[in-house]
């Protein structure tokens, strides 16, 4: 349970952080950075996954984190090549890094099924979190037709990822 709740913690720092984005109002380059940003957090979680736990399902979310998310983040590259964008670093992106870096630590010292638990637990947050910034904050900020499209089809991905990790979470209790 502790660290379920910090997970939702490091989430509620990162939803803050696109709040405060969201006043400011973020242009393009600033949304093609975060949702890049979010991909690499999650495809490096399941990479971490996968080097730590021996759990099948657990295992195969994972894959599926590094192999989605790694595919999405091409087509985002290709598309802000496309476009001729050159992604821009921010406060939001920057507060997801720091909550990953964070959660990384904390799950290297774990081992086992409480591994899993927090692994999973923190995907659960993770997603939520992103989903919501995405509806919320990101989609509706975004001009360019193509790039919110991109994030159109994050949000299905997201979603789908979310409620995969909420059942294999509701397996591990």
């Amino acid at each position: 349970m502790r660290y379920k709740l910090a997970g939702f913690v490091a989430a509620a720092a990162m939803a803050a952080a696109g709040v405060a984005m969201a006043a400011d109002g973020p242009n393009d380059a600033q949304i093609a950075h975060i949702a890049y940003t979010a991909g690499n957090i999650d495809v490096a979680a399941g990479k971490q996954a996968l080097a730590k736990s021996h759990n099948k399902a657990v295992r195969e979310f994972a894959s599926e984190m590094v192999r989605d998310h790694s595919a999405v983040n091409a087509k985002a590259l290709a598309l802000v090549k496309e476009l001729k964008v050159t992604p821009e670093d921010n406060a939001t992106s920057k507060a997801l890094t720091k909550g990953a870096a964070d959660e990384t630590k904390k799950l290297a010292a774990l081992n086992g099924a409480a591994f899993d638990k927090a692994y999973v637990a923190n995907e659960v947050a993770f997603h939520k979190t992103v989903t919501g910034a995405l509806k919320t904050t990101l989609i509706p900020s975004t001009h360019n037709a193509q790039l919110k499209s991109l994030l159109e089809s994050g949000l299905t991905l997201f979603t789908e990822h979310e409620h995969h990790a909420e059942q294999i979470e509701a397996k591990l209790k």
